[in-house]
């Protein structure tokens, strides 16, 4: 424990912990914004992020200007091994921020680190690269408190930062998550990007799998194991974010490799389940296999014909094969030690 004093703008000298074993960064030697002295946070905000610095900068700002919302906090998780975003975030001098290093490349290192040091009981999770409305929050918490819900998603809208020369209409529907529900509960889950999650109805401590580490898909798994267990799900249509996708992956090569990714989500969860679930397995390889025939076919025709909606039979066709190789040994890596430039050995 340190003493804040005057440094943190106390009016008293009051107490407030450290984290040990976690990197502290803000300049007091500690990771937390909040002294003890202010009111604990009814809601955490996670924001993780990797080598995107500029990215985390704007969606942290959007979070700090959440309005009509109770007290809250926003944690920043810099996952990146060198750090990369660290005095960028500290820039934001806000003392709802609370900026900690998670070295450990990987998307579930990085959202068990929030989940460490948050201390909401209502945990919302936001991407590096989304922006949040000013009701965002509000939006959600309405929701949670009249369905009762463990977990709320909202929707994800796209927001391109430049128009693509072909395809746009794909790309926008592509990063996009947007089902149409109504505001009320629901029998599906989603990703965990633009969701509130009730802390207490979480499996354990740090319930992010770090076998998914590179591949994603560790909410998919938190989600299927709180369903399992009678969890409550939730659609908050007024709680939409903007998504921001960096013009690297607003190409085919990306979306497809992620569309082949998806894909492979279906049978993936019925092998990984509570209970594996060899029918369904069976059943998802062959939709995989006629859609994989008939998009084949339609995608192999708007290619020759240079169709103007040509991206999205290949987004079908990559899909369904996706969906009949689905097998853990070949999904896709997208994140944590996957991105990171791979060292040579030295040759003496």
């Amino acid at each position: 424990m340190e003493r804040c004093g005057a440094q943190r703008g106390c009016p008293e000298t009051c107490l407030f912990p450290t984290f040990s074993g976690l990197p502290a960064v803000n300049a007091n030697s500690t990771s937390l914004g909040y002294p003890a002295c202010v009111m604990s946070p009814a809601v955490s905000i996670i924001i993780p992020t990797f080598r995107r610095p500029a990215r985390a900068v704007e969606a942290a700002r959007s979070a700090l200007a959440q309005a009509d919302a109770a007290a809250f906090e926003v944690v920043l998780v810099d996952n990146d091994p060198d750090g990369s975003a660290l005095v960028p975030l500290r820039a934001l001098d806000d003392p709802r921020v609370v900026i900690l290093h998670e070295p450990r490349a990987g998307v579930a290192n990085a959202r068990n680190a929030g989940l460490r040091v948050a201390k909401g009981e209502l945990i919302a999770f936001l991407d590096d690269d989304e922006i949040a409305p000013p009701r965002w929050l509000a939006e959600l918490m309405r929701v949670q408190a009249a369905e009762k819900a463990d977990v709320v998603f909202g929707p994800v809208l796209t927001r391109l930062a430049e128009p693509p020369r072909d395809h746009r209409a794909y790309f926008e529907e592509f990063f996009a998550r947007d089902p149409g529900h109504a505001e009320g509960r629901i029998e599906q889950f989603y990703g965990c990007g633009c969701s509130l999650i009730r802390r207490a109805a979480l499996p354990r401590a740090e319930p992010f799998s770090v076998e998914r580490n590179e591949t994603g898909g560790e909410d998919d798994l938190l989600f299927q194991a709180m369903d399992a267990a009678g969890g409550r799900f939730a659609w908050a249509p007024g709680a939409h974010v903007w998504e921001m996708p960096e013009s690297s992956r607003v190409t085919l090569a990306y979306t497809l490799k992620r569309a082949f990714a998806y894909g492979q989500g279906p049978a993936t969860q019925a092998w990984s389940g509570p209970k594996r679930d060899i029918p369904a397995i069976g059943f998802w390889m062959a939709v995989g296999l006629a859609q994989t025939v008939v998009f084949g076919a339609v995608a192999a025709g708007s290619y020759l014909g240079k169709t103007q909606n040509r991206a999205f039979a290949y987004r079908r066709f990559v899909e369904g094969v996706g969906k009949v190789l689905w097998f853990p040994a070949i999904k896709p890596r997208f994140y944590g030690v996957s991105r990171l430039p791979k060292v040579r050995p030295v040759v003496t």
